[in-house]
């Protein structure tokens, strides 16, 4: 065979088909597990499993697909890792997890939710096939990567597996290379989208588009692309197409319009954009995709004469816009992602032949740009919404004003006909520049035109435009309105001049833009040349507003209709205009307070106020500002660094928009903050005034006190720590000034605060940036001891609590590692301190001791560092990332123990429990070097006190109350360390004996403690008060005493109950000594009063259970204790009477007999304490056999029901599987002493016949021998006796029956003289069987090595001190002796019958045999006495009957426990049966 080589290329695959190792050398595989491969030889592999690292074997190379890997070199070791794209990798690895929870959800029986991880995984794997093809365009492959996070975020969440965080990209964020903050924060937004998942879920809005809407509602921003493909209307004119998007419920247009300047010939106006009619709807947000409906309209104005009808085309007046018509298309599918959408479907808009393809896009403007090039180019305009998108981005510059002409009322005044009304409108400024644009697509033009109305009073246009006007020329621009009649008729037209205009600033005279919403501007009417001319006018009040305002009387007269000042304008009181205006601008606001604040220089005297509005300012006008607001704050604080004036005021409006920028609306601005730090922040100093504030408010928080601002503040501490810095000094002056305080926040705070996990976030933020120096610097800023160790302590219990009860969601599984991580540090730093500081005997500190002790134990116990139950996926992510924590600080308590030196003794027995708690955690070397410590307490304590009594008596409480919490396994092993103290080995010896057999019966009780078997609960509860009573531990006695008593109540066992308890009773004298508050019992009792209490309680069960006889007996102990002892003749009446109506029951009310049933229970699948033993079970009222079975089945569903009654053989007790035995048997009567030969009553006798009750019996025919049709006798009946450990009823409705050494002698002896007889009866029958046989069994007994096998019988049994100790055995004891004097009988037949069969060449070994028979013969009879066969050579039907059945009967008998006095023993036997056999009568 070729030798193993090493792999250089096969280094890792994934099986592809299922593969059963044949010994320890192949390893098992399974579908779907990935292999490490180390060597190749001949088509096999060695390597192991990636979910078992430890296990290694050799597999056949063909059953393993090869998957491409990157090696890379971590110092001399090599780290195999799949080349596999991170997505696909983490596909693969979350399809394992949910494949084995699928598995498991199969199995019990979780049918929907098995179904749902079913779905989820088809998705997956689907997806990941599809990654794998490497086909998909990049758009594609950006919007799959999106679905398959989102999938993989939402079954984790339902499964209750750990949250994955990722960055913006959508890959796995590593906490290594992220801040403790930004982890944070990505936990709570990955939380927050994942629930909106989750709700949307359950809500049915996904329906079947899942992955469109899931990707939508991911995504803040959406846009909506739509495709003009043609417009086909006979209107032989020119035509002006305005589409924008449009709200039906709210009435309100939503968008800018996009504007398409069609041709009279069809085409349009620029033959270059035919074909090429693109636009994107964009600034979209989830607000706009849930209103119940949205739009596409399409608005149509015709370019010509006032009336198509006109045919003289020369004289009428052209270029007048004029309304033609409108067309809707309900696109509320198509935006919300409900309807797919491709190029080649087209949508026909009704009303005129106008077809488009549209479909929804995720993202804004330069997102789409990237992800659809195909359809979005540069050339495609870009209509956007009318305000600001829900989540305005940073680097979004925008300065867009919307006018919308609203209405008017006009005056036909000397006309006979309403007037055509056109407005005209400039953008002007001093100088009379001007620049509108009318729609997306367009370009500017100098003037707008309104849509001419025919003949109407009060037009309504409804007409909207943008105003482009650069920045700087804001404050010198208005617009202006001018009013103008258009005639049908070219002639008449070109003499109408404007007959009316209005104007409306832009800004302000404080430097605000102009208000959002409806202005109702002053008309004004005057000559011609006067309205265009600027100066007649800017002086003027130009809305309604102001000309009704009181303090514009001296520039506006209300009596009369010319204007003060006015240039030759009046005000046109019978003629009305209004218009609308939105404003959306980064960098123009309309708010006073911030306009201030930004230019706080020019007045300083309002700044105060100014600081304080800024709180109740529209948070979209401050992010717009951001960066300006921020600079304005630092700079207030800097120019004023002599004074705090200001300070509190500065610190709380940086609050305030920090506490903004958390908003979703602006969450996006979170990394202009970041630059803004990194970048711009100059204001050096101002850092220490903000820990000035914050250290403030932490302080008056942590004392308690109220602190308005502290929720705002501890919102934003994160930022606020940016802000201070991250040098080493500022990192230094954070720790100094503020650690000690957040820790006292933290502690003040309560665990269901809102913001506790925020303020946890920033202590771990804080301590994760601390170095050796920084510890080192802040523990000595401490100037003495005592506030030393008050900060450790008080860093300990915080520690403690934290970990105890985390802040963060338990499935934040990267927060919590991270913050472990921080903690172990920060706590063996601190251990650092305490050896170097407080180890003297001068300055020990016990409880500074104590508590880093409990820290340390807490930490390792936690239950997110247990990777014994988390799956292998999870375990090896949390190995390769963060290591065994537990090792590094089980190692660091070692170390600790170890250097208390004499001081060892005050933790004793107090740190017993924690370092047992800490080393039942399953890690083998965390065990080996942990475990120790116990024997070194040993040590400690004998050498202190003599014995180590207080530590053997800790570690078997604590050891039962952390195996009962989960704690503890099979495999813990207390080494034997006193190897070194040799005179403490026997008592160390025997206590790691002690505490092996508690924590197998502690495992075994904790075993069936899930089981649904009440049964199997209560053996296990009786083994374990059974131990704790025989090692003399009361308390604990008493505890499972209760257990049990409780697990009786839940299955009506009054009478099991009563006697349960009466243990407990057993344990209390008639006496007024205070007893111990015992379980269940609380407050100070006598022993007397606790026992009187049992003893009602205990009457009370048995009356319900019907054992009147029992309550008497307890009734007549009371009644003596009340008239003897405490002379209370009213409680001895009351119990008289209870007495007396339990006499009346048992004469008067039936009580049927229960059943009783055998129960054996064969082969080694059963727990130890059931495995090949035998029971007798105590049935309920009425209660079948089929009955008791089928609920017996129920209990071991997997167990084969033996359908006979004789004891099973080998095969079956060795047998893997499970085997159950049940048939009734019949109580034997044993008739009370104080009743026998008296006239008792049936009522009284019957109650005796199933109760107090031990042996039963079981009776069958059988046959014997040959079949004899001659003989009247051949059938036989084989009774078998069964006796139980205690009598029923007891503590359990059933008890296990076993042998003493003297009854298995017994046995042994019966069934060895059944032999003889039996083969005796064989060669009588048959002689032609061989002699062998008979030869060996006879030469066997009459041997003298073996003395007939009774030698070591009489040694045992026959002897002064045997009969001495055990009276009770006398008849038994006869009943042996007079087994022994049969067998010589019996042995003297079969020599005789073995003689005449004998062939000469076996002369001489019968010859001997016969020799040795006399002589134990001569013994036995001088001993024995003298037994007697009828000759054998007769017929079977002549021999005596009491002679058969002297032969043949035998007993079965069981012994208790010895020193036990209620409970299942321990002790397997292996036989539990004999037989009976006696001539049937016919």
């Amino acid at each position: 065979m070729a030798p193993w080589t090493r792999t250089t290329t096969e280094r890792y695959g994934v099986v592809k088909w299922n593969f059963v190792g044949n010994g320890d050398k192949q390893l098992s595989l399974e579908v779907g597990d990935a292999v490490y491969i180390q060597e190749v030889c001949e088509g096999w592999y060695k390597g192991y499993l990636a979910r078992n690292k430890v296990q290694q074997g050799v597999f056949p190379a063909s059953f393993v697909h090869l998957r491409e890997v990157i090696i890379e070199k971590r110092g001399n070791e090599e780290v195999v890792i799949s080349a596999e794209m991170p997505l696909v990798k983490e596909m693969t690895t979350t399809l394992r997890e949910w494949g084995s929870i699928w598995k498991q959800l199969f199995v019990v029986k979780q049918t929907n939710k098995q179904k749902t991880v079913q779905r989820l995984m088809w998705d997956l794997m689907e997806w990941r096939s599809q990654l794998l093809s490497g086909t998909l365009p990049s758009d594609e492959f950006k919007e799959l990567k999106q679905k398959v996070t989102s999938k993989i975020d939402y079954g984790n969440k339902i499964l209750e597996l750990d949250q994955v965080v990722r960055d913006e990209n959508g890959n796995i964020m590593d906490p290594e290379r992220a801040s403790v903050i930004s982890l944070f924060r990505a936990h709570e937004e990955a939380t927050a989208k994942i629930n909106e998942r989750i709700k949307e879920e359950q809500s049915n809005i996904q329906t079947d588009h899942s992955g469109i809407s899931a990707r939508i509602q991911s995504s803040p921003t959406h846009s909506l692309y739509v495709f003009v493909r043609n417009f086909v209307c006979r209107i032989g004119e020119d035509s002006e197409l305005f589409m924008s998007l449009y709200d039906p419920i709210k009435q309100a247009i939503i968008s800018e319009n996009y504007l398409v300047r069609w041709g009279s010939k069809g085409f349009p106006k620029e033959i270059d954009m035919l074909n090429n009619l693109k636009v994107v709807f964009t600034d979209l947000g989830n607000k706009d995709l849930s209103r119940e409906k949205i739009f596409l309209i399409c608005q149509i104005v015709r370019v010509g004469r006032m009336d198509l009808k006109e045919t003289n085309s020369k004289k009428c007046t052209q270029g007048l816009r004029r309304p033609f018509g409108v067309a809707v298309m309900d696109i509320s599918d198509i935006i919300k992602g409900k309807t797919e959408c491709d190029e080649e479907k087209q949508f026909f808009i009704p009303f005129f032949p106008y077809v488009l393809f549209s479909s929804a896009l995720v993202g804004d403007i330069v997102q789409i740009r990237k992800e659809y090039p195909h359809l979005v180019d540069r050339s495609t305009v870009v209509a956007r919404k009318l305000g600001f998108p829900e989540i305005i981005m940073p680097g979004d510059v925008r300065n867009d004003i919307y006018i919308t002409l609203q209405g008017g009322d006009f005056d036909k005044y000397n006309k006979t006909t309403q007037k055509n009304v056109e407005v005209i409108m400039w953008v002007c400024d001093e100088e009379g520049k001007n620049s509108i644009c009318l729609g997306a697509g367009d370009k500017t033009v100098s003037e707008y035109r309104s849509v001419i109305y025919y003949q109407v009073k009060q037009p309504r246009w409804m007409e909207t435009f943008k105003v482009a006007v650069p920045l700087e020329e804001m404050c010198k621009v208005h617009l202006r309105f001018m009013f103008r009649h258009r005639s049908s008729q070219e002639s008449k037209d070109k003499s109408e001049k404007n007959f009316a205009m209005a104007f409306v600033r832009l800004m302000k005279d404080d430097g605000t833009v102009l208000q959002d919403g409806l202005h109702d501007l002053v008309v004004f009417k005057g000559d011609s040349k006067r309205m265009e001319d600027v100066h007649s006018y800017l002086s003027l009040p130009s809305t309604r507003h102001h000309h009704s305002d009181p303090h514009k009387v001296a520039v506006l007269s209300r009596s009369s209709s010319s204007v003060s000042g006015g240039g030759g304008l009046s005000v046109s009181s019978r003629d009305s205009f209004s218009i609308s205006s939105l404003v959306c601008s980064t960098k123009l606001t309309q708010n006073v307070g911030l306009l201030g604040l930004l230019k706080w220089r020019t007045r300083p005297e309002l700044l105060r106020d100014n600081l304080e509005k800024l709180k109740i300012i529209d948070g979209e006008e401050v992010v717009k500002f951001l960066q300006d607001t921020l600079d304005a704050l630092f700079n207030i604080m800097m120019e004023h660094s002599q004074t705090d004036d200001y300070d509190i005021l500065v610190f709380d409006a940086l609050i305030y928009i920090i506490g903004l920028i958390a908003d979703r609306k602006f969450q996006h601005f979170n990394t202009v903050l970041e630059a803004y730090i990194k970048q711009h922040f100059s204001a050096t100093l101002a850092y220490k005034k903000l820990m000035s504030v914050l250290k403030r408010y932490l302080d008056v928080s942590s004392r308690g006190e109220q602190c308005e601002p502290i929720l705002r503040t501890l919102k934003a501490l994160e930022y606020i720590f940016k802000f201070i810095g991250e040098t080493f000094q500022h990192i230094q002056d954070i720790v100094v000034s503020l650690l000690g305080i957040i820790n006292r926040t933290v502690i003040t705070m309560g665990r269901e605060h809102a913001l506790i996990s925020k303020v946890v976030a920033c202590m771990t933020a804080i301590l994760s940036q601390m170095d050796d120096r920084h510890y080192a610097t802040y523990i000595e800023t401490f100037t003495g001891t005592t506030d030393l160790v008050d900060f450790l302590m008080e860093s300990f219990l915080l520690f403690k609590d934290l970990i105890g009860k985390h802040v963060y969601s338990s499935d934040w599984m990267a927060m919590i590692m991270v913050q472990n991580r921080v903690f172990l540090r920060a706590i063996n730093t601190y251990a650092d301190t305490m050896n170097q500081k407080f180890l003297n005997n001068n300055d020990f500190e016990v409880q500074l001791w104590n508590n880093y002790f409990h820290l340390a134990v807490a930490f390792i116990t936690q239950e997110s560092l247990q990777l014994q139950h988390f799956s292998p996926t999870k375990r090896n992510k949390i190995l390769a990332k963060y290591g065994d924590m537990r090792r590094l600080i089980g190692f660091a308590i070692r170390d600790m123990w170890y250097k208390l030196g004499s001081h060892k003794i005050c933790f004793i027995p107090g740190m017993v429990g924690p370092i047992l708690e800490m080393t039942l955690i399953p890690e083998e070397e965390l065990r080996r070097a942990t475990i120790p410590i116990f024997f070194d307490m040993i040590t400690c304590e004998h050498a202190h006190s003599g014995n180590f009594h207080k530590f053997e008596n800790e570690i078997i409480l604590k050891l039962d109350h952390e195996v009962e919490g989960g704690g503890g396994d099979e495999r813990y092993i207390l080494l034997d360390c006193a190897a070194e103290k040799p005179t403490l080995r026997p008592q160390v010896q025997h206590f790691v004996s002690l505490v092996k057999g508690l924590l197998t019966r502690l495992l075994d009780y904790r075993t069936v403690m899930s089981d649904d078997s009440r049964n199997n609960r209560m053996s296990c509860t009786v083994n374990l008060l059974n131990f704790y009573k025989d090692i003399n531990r009361e308390g604990m006695y008493i505890r499972y005493l209760y257990k049990l008593r409780d697990l009786h109540l839940e299955g009506e066992n009054y009478t099991e109950a009563a006697y349960t308890l009466l243990l407990h009773s057993r344990l209390l004298k008639w006496s007024d000594e205070m007893c111990s508050p015992q379980f269940e019992f609380h407050g100070s009792q006598t022993q007397r009063q606790l026992k009187e209490t049992l003893y009602d309680t205990i009457i009370d069960y048995f009356d319900k259970g019907k054992m009147w006889e029992e309550a008497i007996t307890l009734c007549k102990e009371l009644a003596e204790q009340y008239e003897n002892e405490i002379f209370d003749y009213e409680l001895l009446s009351k119990r008289l009477e209870k007495q007396a109506k339990f006499y009346e029951n048992i004469m008067k009310i039936l009580r049927p007999k229960p059943d009783y049933f055998a129960v054996g229970y064969y082969g080694q699948g059963y727990p130890p304490f059931l495995r090949n033993k035998v029971f007798i079970h105590r049935g309920k009222e009425y209660e079948r056999r089929e009955d008791f079975q089928n609920q017996l089945m129920s209990q071991f569903p997997s167990a084969v029901r033996l359908n006979t009654t004789t004891i099973p053989g080998d095969d079956i007790r060795n047998s893997p599987l499970q085997y159950i035995q049940c048939f009734t048997v019949q109580p034997v009567l044993e008739i009370p002493p104080r009743l026998k030969n008296k006239p008792v009553p049936d009522q009284i006798i019957n109650f005796y016949k199933s109760n107090y009750v031990q042996r039963f019996h079981y009776s069958r025919p059988v046959r014997k021998g040959p079949v004899d049709p001659n003989n009247e006798f051949s059938m036989w009946i084989e009774r078998t006796t069964f006796t139980t450990v205690y009598k029923l009823p007891g503590i359990l409705r059933w008890f296990e029956t076993t042998l003493s050494p003297l009854e298995n002698a017994i046995e042994t002896m019966e069934s060895t003289n059944e032999k003889i007889l039996t083969m005796i009866n064989q060669y009588q029958a048959d002689w032609s069987l061989p002699i062998n046989p008979l030869s060996m069994l006879l030469n066997g007994i009459v041997d003298p090595a073996v003395m007939g096998g009774f030698a070591k019988y009489e040694k045992a049994f026959f002897t002064e001190e045997y009969t001495q100790q055990h009276p009770e055995d006398r008849d038994k004891l006869l009943r042996l002796k007079d087994l022994i004097a049969w067998q010589i009988p019996l042995l003297g037949g079969g020599i005789k019958l073995h003689g005449k069969r004998v062939t000469d060449d076996l002369r001489p070994f019968h010859d001997r045999m016969e020799e040795c028979f006399k002589q134990l013969k001569k013994k036995v009879e001088k001993e024995y006495g003298v037994r007697e066969l009828p000759d054998l050579d007769e017929r079977k039907s002549t021999r005596p009957r009491s002679m058969l059945r002297s032969i043949r009967q035998s007993i079965i008998s069981i012994s208790s426990l010895q020193g036990s006095e209620c409970g299942t023993p321990t002790k397997p036997y292996a036989d539990r049966y004999s037989s009976i056999f006696t001539c049937a009568d016919k």
